[in-house]
């Protein structure tokens, strides 16, 4: 069956709007018919090479919808169930896993080489992060499909399979953020939104956002922010004035830059400690000397997928949610439709988008 779908047909290459043939689902698959899709930097990421994926590919690893058909062996979903996406599904067998770190699972992007569908022309097509949530339909392993709990909006939901799961995971799985403690978040896009918000809900007691753009600001206040600090050379000492020139006790890099990373970590208290989870490419590099290393006591730690175990974080996101804690809606600066995609990435590439949302 022919659907349309944005394609990265090369690296370096603008997504193009086409039809591919998508089969039905075999054994263990699921068959999905999209509501919404976030347009998130890793796509991007995805395009230009920063991370590599086998192309062409239909991109998009943030989606939600409906379940249209099942394969064999699938009991979890039925058809007509509202799922949300998962693009990094683990394996359960690692060694990560077998740690319970199922963010790191080895086998998590396994999928991402298999062939998902086929152009018009027979070219095949793969699925970017597994999911392929940029088409109108995908079919992706049953293991990439959660069941969305009751309550939250269909299309809203979309941003629980990546920003809001990264964000709330970086405060209270990776940084552990307590009630009381300092927090700056670098970068104010929808990961760092959902950043602010899971702060506040920790109960940090001054929420520093941190962006090149000025015009960020209410966005950044509506979602949490106590401060907002515009970019510069000065920003590590201007965070130490707003804290008695002592510095936050966590801050949390959206960005992905080392610039940025390095001022995250210049931003932190003594013994402070600074957890990065924007992606950034190996050119990217930060440096430490060991005096100031030993002298300042910090932690630098990555984080990947919000150190979150997606099957368990989503019941507990729903419930904040429901309580009106967290606000998806205020994550979103633009929802656009399908053929607005790769404007969107024009967009984040000029450093002047927000997070957009496709609505099919």
């Amino acid at each position: 069956m022919a659907v349309r779908a944005a394609v990265l047909p090369a690296i370096g290459s603008p997504l193009e709007i086409t039809e591919i043939e998508l089969p039905d689902p075999g054994p263990g698959q699921v068959r999905v018919r999209l509501a919404a899709a976030g347009v998130c930097h890793s796509d991007l990421s995805l395009s230009n090479g920063t991370m590599r994926v086998p192309v062409p590919a239909v991109l998009g690893h943030e989606g939600a919808g409906t379940v249209l058909a099942v394969g064999e062996g699938v009991a979890h979903v039925a058809p007509g169930d509202a799922v949300v996406l998962n693009w990094a599904p683990s394996c359960g067998s690692c060694h990560a896993c077998a740690l319970g770190e199922v963010w790191l699972c080895a086998d998590a992007l396994s999928g991402a080489a298999r062939v998902h569908a086929r152009t018009t022309d027979g070219t095949e097509v793969h699925p970017g992060l597994n999911v392929a949530a940029f088409a109108e339909e995908t079919v992706v392993a049953a293991s990439c499909v959660l069941p969305l709990p009751d309550g939250i909006p269909l299309t809203d939901a979309a941003l629980l399979g990546c920003a809001v799961l990264t964000g709330y995971g970086a405060v209270h799985h990776a940084a552990r953020v307590r009630q009381g403690e300092t927090v700056a978040v670098f970068g104010a896009g929808g990961v760092g939104l959902a950043t602010l918000q899971a702060a506040r809900i920790a109960g940090a007691a001054r929420i520093i956002a941190v962006d090149v753009s000025p015009a960020k600001e209410e966005l950044a206040r509506a979602a949490g922010a106590t401060d907002y600090v515009v970019a510069s050379e000065n920003t590590p000492r201007e965070i130490r004035a707003l804290t008695g020139k002592q510095g936050v006790d966590v801050a949390v890099e959206c960005v992905g830059r080392a610039v940025t990373i390095r001022a995250a970590w210049e931003s932190t208290r003594r013994g402070g400690r600074t957890t990065v989870v924007g992606i950034g490419g190996k050119d990217e590099q930060v440096t430490f000397n060991a005096l100031e290393i030993f002298h300042w006591g910090r932690t630098l730690s990555g984080c990947v997928y919000g150190n979150s175990n997606p099957a368990e974080d989503l019941p507990v996101l729903a419930g904040h949610v429901r309580a009106g804690r967290l606000d998806l809606g205020a994550l979103v600066t633009e929802r656009i439709a399908l053929d607005g995609i790769p404007a969107a990435f024009e967009n984040m590439t000029a450093g002047k988008g927000g997070r957009a949302l496709v609505v099919f």
